[in-house]
């Protein structure tokens, strides 16, 4: 199993703080160690050389006879063991190691009688240079790790900023604000470099203005056909009354009677869609207003109170929002259609074969319908554009047992 990380640590900001950190670490650890391998290798070098030095000038006193100066002497105490074997087989040599608690640079080769002549150097001084660098790369590393970083964050925080605000406005255009926009200044000033969010940002708001007059170019059109459709139908709705009656003029008067809700609930929802909706708020009960809608359904809707709420509404969009759901249970599902109260949700149950995965997936869309069924999608249109009006959720989706369930949410609208 994958370990779980914290949700931050999927961040940009992190990510790129994380990358530069392991770089600059890992440069400052090359470079470190080059210099101290350079400066090591240039120290431990002279002190070499001046200990093979002057292993050559008690080499020549000790075959004169002549005192051998302070530091060198024949198989002196402190020799290395390795040095010595080395200088018995007729070879010189050199070795650091401590010797009475200090760094000592030791020299040492062949003296007649299978001895070793060897001379000390001693090596703190050359020790104390080495830990001192070491300690200089320690410390100027990690300023240069922390300098870099800091440069690094405020980078990458400038282009996660715009980043959050170019995803904010992608938010808020899904959320059906049109208006949004990025208006990133690079993109308005030619002369100005344009990296890729930029270009990001200029997309996104071409999108929204296309999306935007498109969309505006389609609820001109549906009110525009509406309200052209209204005189003729007035007329005809007028000259159908006066046909003698008959099967016939039944039929008339029918498909007229669909010709006008049609174009009502075109009118509605061009009217929803422009955004300009006024609520006309007051106090309601909402199992009073639930019967009531029952009743002028003309259906046989069971209605339960499980818990009676008073709710500050727009009594005749409510109306509206609850009479589509209970048209739409008793045309499209099977009874019992059950409409219960509980508090301040009101939810809307039929015992038919359930909502389209499309409709539950992304909502109802308007002349979509699936199955062979009759109607033209604009009920629970309109009851979802309604229900947004009075600043309430609307949730379609299907029961465990069969059946479609709509719910209607109203904590919002009241808060």
């Amino acid at each position: 199993m994958r370990p779980t990380l914290p949700r931050w640590a999927g961040t940009l900001a992190v990510k790129a703080a994380a990358f530069i950190t392991v770089m600059c670490c890992a440069l400052a650890a090359l470079l470190g160690v080059l210099v101290h391998v350079s400066v090591t290798n240039q120290t431990v070098g002279q002190a070499r050389d001046l200990a093979l030095t002057r292993l050559q000038d008690a080499t020549q006193a000790y075959e004169a006879g002549d005192t051998l100066l302070p530091g060198a002497g024949v198989d002196p105490e402190g020799l290395p063991v390795r040095l010595r074997s080395l200088a018995l087989t007729g070879k010189r040599g050199t070795m650091v190691s401590s010797h009475q608690g200090r760094p000592t640079m030791w020299a040492a080769g062949p003296a007649n009688g299978h001895r070793a002549l060897a001379v000390e150097v001693d090596y703190s001084q050359q020790a104390r240079t080495i830990a001192g660098l070491d300690h200089s790369i320690l410390w100027s590393s990690a300023l240069a790790i922390g300098a870099t970083l800091l440069v690094g964050a405020f980078a990458v925080t400038r282009v996660t900023r715009r980043l959050h605000g170019t995803a904010q406005v992608a938010r808020r255009i899904t959320a059906g604000d049109l208006d949004a926009r990025v208006n990133d200044p690079r993109t308005k000033d030619p002369t100005r470099p344009q990296d890729e969010v930029a270009a990001v940002a200029a997309a996104l708001d071409s999108m929204a203005s296309s999306l935007q007059s498109k969309l505006l170019s389609e609820q001109r059109f549906t009110a525009d056909v509406a309200h052209e459709l209204r005189t003729p139908l007035t007329g005809l709705h007028a000259a159908a009354e006066l046909l003698p009656p008959g099967r016939p003029t039944e039929l008339v008067r029918d498909r007229v009677a669909a010709l006008r809700t049609l174009t009502e609930d075109l009118l509605e929802i061009s009217r929803l869609d422009t955004g300009r909706e006024k609520l006309e708020a007051d106090t309601e009960e909402l199992g009073a207003l639930a019967g009531r809608v029952v009743r002028a359904s003309g259906t046989d809707t069971e209605v339960r109170i499980v818990r009676d709420a008073r709710v500050e509404t727009d009594r005749r969009r409510l109306e509206r929002v609850l009479g589509n759901l209970v048209a739409n249970a008793h045309k499209h599902g099977r009874a019992p259609v059950v409409l219960t109260v509980d508090g301040s949700v009101v939810t809307v149950r039929d015992h038919g074969s359930g909502y389209p995965g499309y409709l539950v997936a992304h909502g109802p869309q308007r002349f979509r319908t699936e199955g062979g069924a009759k109607g033209h999608g604009l009920g629970l249109t309109i009851a979802l554009g309604q229900a947004e009006v009075l600043g309430a959720r609307l949730y379609f989706a299907n029961a465990v047992g069969g059946g479609a369930v709509a719910t209607l949410d109203l904590r919002r609208a009241g808060g």
